[in-house]
């Protein structure tokens, strides 16, 4: 296969399963990607991601280019040899990081300027400088400077949002070299339909023209803005939609979702990837997945359970440790706590993944989802 080749490997009603190349190996889809936001998945080693059986993490540009900036992780031979981490690795452009930060943020055509979270100090974005930062980080997949909307948010400022986003798609496009990592173009639109439709038409007709140029492509399509307080059904109602207008050649992530119940109701509808901070903050709060629900280790209801975690559960966690000390160490606060649940939650949504990606090259993907959602686990994420 060449860089940036995708396969698709199978289908099952709109689920699929693919295979993607990088320059650090290939990865296969369905698939959940843990976020290291700082080059580090919090809690978790390296080691202990390739023993997860994690394909690709996530790393974020913002907080890189703050600390400990994007010329030192080029100097240490780019993220990958920065964390000692030789797999396949995405960045998110930090779009969305900056535009939370609402209250100190200059929004203009050309880019934008926003205040440190670190140090107070102004720094101004353009799609050109954010294209070079992620080349300096040297992920294998970079994705667009776009602006998210919030949810709620009026129709004409959506609009709006998906004119700035294109704009900046074209010149990200144009402006991104570097031939061992690709860029992704980010579909908005909130919850307007024809919005979303029109996002990617608009992405498609820049590829196209930078193809006749002699340019290149975009590697894949995240699918952004979704997840930003609107209830899942909402989402629903267009994700399906909105996953299936994205071309077929090419890999389909909805971007910062990581409910269970919903990364299987949207592998259904076509997505292939995932990201979400979800599964070690739920466990730094205390809280495991579990086959059967979330599990609030705080409950005095496991003070003298001695059995595991989740007793249908391989994970290291659960081959190891009781229900009854890993409440004792979240009730201690001890650090030990949030990394074992840790392991355990990107366990569970990684083999969930697993095992969807299972059901579609065997055609059954239909009955792996009735399964699923007829489980006691659905009804509770």
């Amino acid at each position: 296969m060449a860089l940036f080749d995708c396969t698709i490997e199978a289908t099952c009603g709109h689920a699929r399963a693919l295979s993607y190349e990088t320059a650090h190996g290939t990865f296969h889809t369905p698939m959940f990607m843990p976020v290291g936001t700082s080059a580090t998945v919090k809690g978790i080693t390296v080691d202990q991601l390739h023993q997860l059986n994690s394909q690709v993490v996530l790393a974020n540009t913002y907080h890189l280019s703050m600390r400990p900036g994007a010329d030192l992780v080029e100097e240490a031979g780019g993220v990958h040899k920065f964390m000692n981490y030789d797999g396949p690795m995405l960045t998110d452009s930090g779009g969305f990081q900056v535009f939370s930060l609402a209250d100190t943020l200059k929004l203009d055509a050309d880019g934008l300027t926003f205040r440190s979270i670190y140090d107070g100090s102004y720094v101004r974005w353009t799609p050109e400088s954010n294209m070079r930062i992620q080349e300096q980080i040297g992920a294998d997949i970079a994705m667009q400077l776009d602006q998210c909307t919030p949810y709620p948010a009026e129709r004409s400022f959506v609009a709006n949002a998906v004119d700035l986003s294109a704009n900046w798609a074209r010149r990200c496009l144009a402006a991104h070299k570097r031939p061992d990592q690709t860029l992704f173009g980010i579909v908005q639109g909130g919850m307007e339909l024809d919005l979303r439709l029109e996002s990617i038409r608009r992405l498609r007709e820049i590829e196209d023209e930078s193809l006749a140029a002699g340019g290149r492509r975009f590697g894949g399509f995240g699918i952004g803005g979704y997840s930003v307080g609107e209830d899942h059904e909402t989402m629903f109602e267009t994700l399906g939609q909105v996953a299936r207008a994205c071309p077929e050649d090419r890999p389909r992530y909805l971007m910062g979702v990581g409910n269970p119940t919903t990364l299987v109701r949207a592998v259904r509808e076509g997505v292939d990837m995932f990201d979400c901070v979800l599964p070690t903050r739920t466990a730094r709060m205390g809280t495991a997945f579990s086959s059967t629900g979330r599990m609030n280790m705080r409950n005095a209801k496991f003070t003298r359970d001695f059995t595991p975690l989740d007793h249908s559960c391989t994970c290291p966690t659960c081959q190891n440790y009781t229900r009854a000390y890993l409440r004792h160490l979240v009730k201690q606060n001890e650090m030990l706590g949030a990394i074992l649940l840790s392991v355990h939650n990107l366990h569970f949504l990684l083999d969930l993944m697993r095992r969807a990606r299972e059901a579609v090259l065997a055609g059954e993907y239909e009955q792996f989802y009735e399964e699923w959602m007829n489980s006691p686990a659905a009804k509770d994420y």
